[in-house]
């Protein structure tokens, strides 16, 4: 019989904390969005709308962080490209209640099928910590319908700083007391794995192939300067010891 332990990331008994991204990562934006907006609008080009509603968020948060606007939550700045895109899309006529309900959909967006379980695998042996440039609200009321266990939840707004700002990554190690390598962060974007790695954070890359939708397929190739590589949370999971009954403790255990 194997020995799990053997095949174990030497980073399971060093890493304390792990710290995820959410949109994309953690969660389903775009079919969320896709199923929502169908149901709602059916006459809609969804897959089109839900692309080009996510395609307007680094920008918004970069005329924030260029001091163009206040600080500004995510909540509001979904709000702003929605302004601009009901007309594009033929939905000016779309009234304030049904505009205010559609902006909240990245509150209710949906695990990916692994989140769940994966979550609760990690948080056996880590304490698990979402860090995301969602506001603390939507991130609470998106955790609690979907399940996600969470140990805390951080944001951008606890910090006052959009990632990649070096205050969010640094933040974490900062709120657990802990030094930057001893947090991982753990998202499908290699952009946001580049930012924590500059802060001495670890990384690991999650495949997500389907986040922009089936017909804009993501390259998911493993690259070197990430620590772990991983197909799934539970994949995850896996590799730092923590899908097993032992987990708590670190201790081996059988298969």
């Amino acid at each position: 019989m194997s020995d799990p332990a053997a095949n174990l990331s030497p980073l399971a008994d060093t890493v304390q904390v792990l710290a995820f991204d959410i949109f994309g990562t953690v969660v389903d934006w775009h079919g969320s969005i896709v199923r929502e907006l169908q149901a709602l609008v059916p006459d809609v080009d969804a897959d089109a709308f839900a692309t080009a509603w996510r395609a307007g968020y680094a920008p918004a948060m970069a005329a924030v962080m260029r001091g163009e606007q206040p600080w500004t939550l995510i909540d509001a700045l979904h709000r702003q490209i929605l302004e601009t895109l009901l007309p594009r899309f033929g939905l000016a006529h779309l009234h304030e209640a049904a505009r205010a309900h559609l902006n909240r959909v990245w509150h209710r967006l949906q695990p990916w099928p692994d989140s769940v379980a994966g979550l609760g695998q990690l948080k056996q042996r880590f304490i698990v910590v979402s860090l995301s440039n969602g506001n603390l609200d939507l991130l609470t009321r998106m955790a609690k319908r979907a399940g996600l266990p969470w140990d805390a939840v951080l944001s951008a707004e606890v910090f006052r700083a959009y990632k990649p700002d070096p205050a969010t990554y640094l933040g974490v190690a900062r709120t657990f007391d802990v030094p930057p390598d001893a947090v991982m962060l753990v998202a499908a974007h290699h952009d946001d794995l580049a930012g924590a790695r500059a802060c001495g954070l670890r990384t690991a890359y999650i495949e997500r192939p389907l986040e922009f939708g089936a017909a804009r397929p993501k390259d998911v190739s493993p690259r070197a300067e990430n620590d772990l590589h991983a197909a799934s949370l539970t994949d995850l999971a896996r590799q730092l010891g923590a899908s097993g009954p032992d987990a708590a403790t670190g201790a081996p255990w059988n298969t």
